[in-house]
């Protein structure tokens, strides 16, 4: 009996090789590559290149573009996590209720999360630019002057968190409609019967019984924030100059433009490390609350 069952367990761990193999080839060894090369001063093309120790490493510290991208990264993460799950939660509420077209008003809101982040990007740069944007042509008609949108840094990382956030709102939506049709009314029934009011109800029931659902959302979203990428080389390429740049832009930039593979790949590691630190201690602070609740 125990010889079958350490040979069935067996015939299963043998199935999970594959799988083995594939993460040790693509994330693995490269991640490996990665943090070696972080140690080093190539320039991504090179055969030759010599290891520099922890210089990279000490230029992280006081380099005042990568200050800049970090800000940056913690208002696209944080900001775009808060906003969509907010403004998710509240679509999912409203659309939870029986109306007429109430399934293609769902499919309007979610149907910004099929397009590409580069595709939405180049979308609104053709809104927002200064000279034919359709914006300004807009604002023209009503005697107001053109706006340079993008020009300035602090608009430009609004704009970018705002189209983000418009973007994928309709993922939050969905998992919190799926959240929502799970709980039971019978909850909402008793709740009412006992005087409890609408706002009491949607504080001590609805939000309780939607932690799987906020964990979930806030994780994906956290996430994907904190490496958005593709809608910022898009509307500003991380201009002007390196204001608007995020971790994941700047990383491009870095390797690419700058030709400087080594301190890229620092950049990098450190956007691994503080993407899983930062992923890490929200969960668990989210998984502690559902358990309490």
């Amino acid at each position: 009996m125990t010889r079958n069952k350490y040979t069935a367990r067996l015939q299963l761990y043998s199935m999970c090789i594959p799988a083995f193999i594939l993460f040790g080839t693509f994330v693995f060894y490269p991640l490996l590559r990665g943090v070696r090369i972080s140690f080093t001063d190539w320039n991504g093309f090179s055969q030759h290149y010599s290891f520099i120790g922890l210089d990279n490493y000490r230029k992280l510290i006081i380099d005042p573009n990568i200050r800049t991208a970090f800000i940056n990264t913690l208002i696209y993460g944080i900001g775009s996590t808060i906003v969509q799950n907010v403004w998710g939660l509240l679509y999912a509420l409203l659309f939870n209720r029986k109306f007429a077209g109430r399934n293609l008003v769902r499919a309007a809101v979610y149907l910004p999360v099929l397009i590409s982040g580069l595709i939405m990007g180049y979308i609104w740069y053709f809104l927002l630019q200064y000279s034919g944007g359709a914006l300004n042509d807009l604002l023209t008609v009503f005697g107001v002057g053109p706006i340079d949108w993008l020009a300035e840094h602090r608009r430009a990382v609004g704009l970018i968190l705002f189209i983000t956030s418009l973007q994928f709102v309709g993922q939050s939506m969905v998992i919190y409609l799926a959240g929502l049709q799970t709980i039971s009314k019978s909850y909402y029934e008793a709740a009412e019967l006992d005087g409890a009011r609408r706002w009491s109800r949607f504080i001590h029931i609805t939000l309780p019984l939607l932690s799987p659902a906020i964990i979930t959302n806030v994780t994906l979203k956290l996430i994907g924030g904190l490496q958005l990428f593709d809608l910022i080389v898009a509307l500003t390429n991380g201009g002007p100059g390196f204001s608007t740049h995020s971790f994941s832009t700047l990383i491009n930039y870095l390797y690419f433009v700058n030709q400087n593979a080594g301190y890229s790949s620092t950049l990098g590691l450190v956007l691994f490390l503080f993407i899983m630190a930062i992923t890490i201690s929200v969960n668990k602070v989210l998984y502690k609350r559902e358990v309490e609740y």
